[in-house]
């Protein structure tokens, strides 16, 4: 297997950018996280990560618990995706980091055009200190048909360079005078200080959520980690990988400085059959309902058979999110539907199965893996067969 070094918050192993706000502070604790009496925590493994809440989230406590069980398996970043319900990413993120004292929390993703930019400045703010340095703000294009039910304007990749722009001045301390750009126009932006001589001056770690090439670009240029999405063949994934390092090193950058995560469906057999296919074929059916053109693009697949599954009469009875509401029964008929080329960059069969494809990743070329799809507790399994693969018998 390739190699991959431990991730930093933000930065390199060997070039960590951390804030005057030290994280190294996050080793006292904040009197919430998995110490808690009965915990036990197993060796960090810094380079994976899984998502809190995975999927459609009923209800919103839950990631508190997932949180602090994902600290005490060893993940090094719990990521936070957004559903406009009870997962609001930004109160997730804050319940996350309160429950925790080690493990990072990153939003993957929110959107810019969504909140005001000084709310959601002062929220990452809030939340980095809040958390001593562990928390990294992640962006992402959102989905079109969403936003044109909400009246929200799409987003662009200019916009969302001019975003990234205007939140590191900000959290430098900066004074935004007058800004007229793709991102929006604003007579004065700038965080006020919070009183007791406290100043801002910090880095707080941006991720971007990147399908196609321009916002792969994009990561290169700009951001500090990018996440790549589900589903992505080998291939794609290389090609992805490469496109990054490629746009950071035009922009002056060192391309090792941008984290590039795989988001690798982990379904293993241990799960029950029924959980399975809604964690595999509805899921990747919301996908196709979403963005399936994009989907197939990205991966190259045929087009045709897109046009296929849509027309499919079980796919055509939704008009919610495949994943969140259909039957058992309704799954085995859209996976029909599915090709199982589509449905194979993923981790499944048995845990040790699972963790050699995880494994296999890094050979790709990114820097760490997404375990998708699966609460810490259902991962639980194939990150202690990952563990094996990697620390041997060090584990703890």
């Amino acid at each position: 297997m390739g190699c991959h070094p431990h991730l930093s918050a933000g930065g390199t192993e060997n070039q960590p950018r951390l804030s005057p706000y030290d994280p190294a502070m996050t080793d006292q604790g904040l009197g919430s996280g998995s110490d808690h009496p009965g915990a036990h925590r197993s060796a960090p493994l810094d380079e994976i990560g899984c998502y809190l809440m995975a999927g459609a989230a009923p209800d919103p406590a839950e990631v508190i618990v997932e949180a602090r069980r994902a600290e005490e398996l060893g993940f090094g970043t719990a990521f936070v995706s957004e559903r406009f319900n009870v997962k609001e990413a930004i109160a997730c993120s804050g319940a996350a980091v309160a429950a925790t004292d080690r493990i990072r929390v990153a939003t993957a993703a929110t959107n810019h055009n969504t909140r005001h930019p000084l709310v959601t400045a002062s929220a990452a703010m809030t939340l980095h200190r809040m958390s001593a340095g562990r928390f990294t703000l992640g962006l992402g294009r959102g989905i079109d048909p969403v936003f044109d039910m909400a009246g929200i304007e799409h987003i662009t990749t200019a916009q969302m360079e001019d975003f990234v722009g205007i939140m590191r001045r900000l959290w430098r301390g900066e004074m935004v005078a007058g800004h007229d750009g793709p991102a929006g126009s604003w007579p004065l932006l700038h965080l006020g200080s919070p009183g007791g001589g406290v100043t801002f001056d910090d880095h707080i770690p941006m991720l971007l959520c990147a399908f196609g090439p321009r916002s792969l670009a994009l990561a290169g240029r700009c951001f500090d980690q990018v996440v790549l999405h589900t589903f992505f063949t080998d291939e794609t994934t290389e090609r992805a990988v490469r496109t990054v390092r490629d746009a950071a090193e035009r922009a002056g950058r060192d391309p090792a400085s941008v984290e590039v995560w795989a988001c690798l469906a982990t379904v293993g057999d241990h799960l029950d059959p029924d959980a399975q296919l809604r964690k595999t074929v509805g899921r990747m059916a919301t996908y196709l309902q979403g963005y399936g053109e994009l989907m197939v693009s990205t991966n190259r697949w045929d087009p045709a058979l897109l046009d296929r599954f849509r027309d499919d009469v079980t796919v055509r009875s939704f008009l919610s999110a495949i994943d969140a509401t259909a039957t058992t029964e309704q799954l085995e008929a859209i996976a029909a539907a599915v090709p199982e080329e589509w449905l194979a960059p993923a981790a499944t069969g048995s845990p040790q199965r699972c963790a050699e494809s995880v494994a296999a990743q890094f050979d790709l070329g990114v820097d760490g893996v997404i375990m998708h799809g699966c609460t810490p507790d259902e991962l639980a399994p194939v990150r202690d067969a990952y563990a094996e693969i990697t620390l041997g018998g060090q584990d703890v």
